[in-house]
């Protein structure tokens, strides 16, 4: 049967496939190239703590795709980027429910940027795909500021 949907065109579909490995841990395996990633829960959550945490994962995938859009308006816009690196920090909270609270996204370019460069990079990580599925919920903070090693 195939449904239509008005309100959402889906343009790219892309499957992991999921199995869980006992004792908590699951393995991941990306569709398209056959990479595989495991997760473990943290130790305070009943995990070993020995890899990524699901939780781990959706803070990753917010700084990885910032990251990746900051390259893409630096490639637009004649940006120096190379070097830059990125902390996502995740805090999690308890309650009512155990989630995520709060991501702080710090972003290190390799030197100092015009005021026009700043607010182009800003407007790319807040335009990221990730950050714009996430629940409204969630603090997140986003900074950015530059090496003084050259």
């Amino acid at each position: 049967m195939h449904e239509k949907h008005d309100f959402v065109a889906y343009c790219l579909m892309v499957t992991i496939d999921i199995a869980y490995q006992g004792t908590l841990r699951t393995q991941a395996t990306h569709g398209p190239s056959g990479i595989i990633l495991f997760t473990d829960p943290p130790v305070d959550n009943h995990g070993r703590g020995e890899s990524f945490s699901p939780t781990d994962l959706l803070a990753t995938a917010l700084g990885t795709c910032m990251m990746t859009y900051i390259g893409i308006a630096a490639e637009t816009h004649g940006i120096n980027v190379d070097g830059a690196t990125m902390r996502v920090e995740k805090h999690m909270v308890a309650d009512p429910h155990r989630r995520i609270g709060r991501l702080v996204v710090d972003v290190v370019v390799p030197g100092p940027l015009s005021e026009r460069d700043y607010q182009v990079l800003l407007a790319a990580m807040q335009g990221c795909p990730v950050k714009r599925s996430l629940h409204v919920d969630i603090d997140i903070t986003t900074r950015i500021g530059h090496s003084t090693n050259h």
